[in-house]
């Protein structure tokens, strides 16, 4: 029997503390129902719900209540596999206590996997330093200022080292624990379980689909001009001296004007640009990719699908298939 304790520190997120649970209970159900359970009939996880001092309330901002866990930290001393939710203080320094918990249960060998900002909880440990990691990308960029040793990459759903797993924001959480099912149990009992939770095994894309991508950086004055007229025309084969003439600056001057209010380059700015107006296209209209691709500027749906898929970490089909809106009947 595979042993999961699921850290619910003070704060601690319902959703992010219930998907664990979910997630092997279902395992063991698929695997009863398979007759592949542990030797004697026994499920295949026991999943342990632990919390320093037992009691514990969850995060405020989506509907705190009162919970009382059957198990302290000691319980982390046979866990297999612990898995630390997102909480409400995850910026914050855990406590001496759970950090050594934490620590102590890397040290012989227990799986750590983080689900969302418990990514913050887990890098507090010093365990994840020199390694890759995510969490939900709005705090990615924190994550990686607050652990400068840490590489953080927002656009997967989940980063696994073997014995350290990060995961991204929210139902990625998911898409981790259906993960850990198919290392200890195999692809078989695993796709049971994803069908039992109603869940893709594997989703296409990573997060990166899911992050809002902003509009390119407000105008500065001295560069609003060209910029509006950059969007105007983002359906026509831009070149760098079209835009310097546009500008009215040399193609050197046009750089550095752009470094410096942008951050960013023009070409690089007008592809962003033009990647935004193709997620505008494929969310709200029923144009064909090669349409798309005319009016965003890509000049081919080859490119298009090259460049959309590099930057946001899915294809336009899969894209328009999860944000496409259904309008009024």
């Amino acid at each position: 029997m595979i042993v999961v304790a699921v850290l619910a520190l003070d704060g601690v997120v319902p959703f992010d503390l219930s998907i664990p649970g979910q997630v092997f209970g279902t395992a063991n159900q698929a695997a009863g129902a398979n007759g592949t359970q542990g030797s004697q009939g026994s499920p295949c996880y026991e999943v342990l719900v632990c919390a320093p001092g037992r009691s514990v309330t969850t995060s405020a901002e989506y509907g705190a209540f009162r919970m009382r866990a059957p198990h302290g930290l000691g319980a982390l001393e046979r866990a297999d596999t612990v898995v630390i939710p997102g909480h409400a203080g995850f910026l914050d320094p855990p406590s001496r206590a759970v950090l050594g918990a934490l620590r102590r249960a890397a040290a012989r060998g227990a799986r750590l996997a983080s689900v969302c900002v418990g990514a913050f909880t887990l890098a507090a440990t010093g365990l994840l330093d020199g390694r890759l990691a995510t969490t939900h990308w709005q705090y990615a960029g924190e994550l990686a200022r607050r652990h400068p040793r840490i590489e953080v990459d927002p656009a997967v759903l989940f980063i696994d080292h073997g014995s350290l797993i990060t995961s991204a924001g929210v139902a990625a959480g998911l898409d981790l624990c259906l993960h850990l099912v198919r290392q200890d149990l195999g692809a078989d009992l695993a796709a049971a379980t994803a069908r039992r939770t109603v869940m893709p095994l594997q989703r296409d894309g990573g997060q990166a689909q899911f992050i809002e991508h902003p509009r390119p950086p407000a105008h500065p004055a001295a560069l609003q001009a060209v910029l509006e007229w950059l969007e105007r025309n983002l359906h026509r084969p831009l070149r760098l001296a079209d835009i310097a003439d546009q500008a009215g600056l040399s193609v050197r001057s046009l750089n550095r004007h752009f470094r410096a209010q942008t951050g960013t380059t023009p070409l690089q700015w007008l592809l962003r640009a033009r990647i935004h107006r193709a997620q505008q296209l494929l969310e709200s209209t029923e144009l064909p990719v090669e349409r798309i691709a005319d009016r965003a500027g890509f000049g081919s749906s080859a490119a298009l699908r090259a460049h959309f898929t590099r930057h946001t970490g899915t294809s336009p089909h899969s894209y328009r298939a999860v944000f496409r809106g259904r309008g009024p009947s």
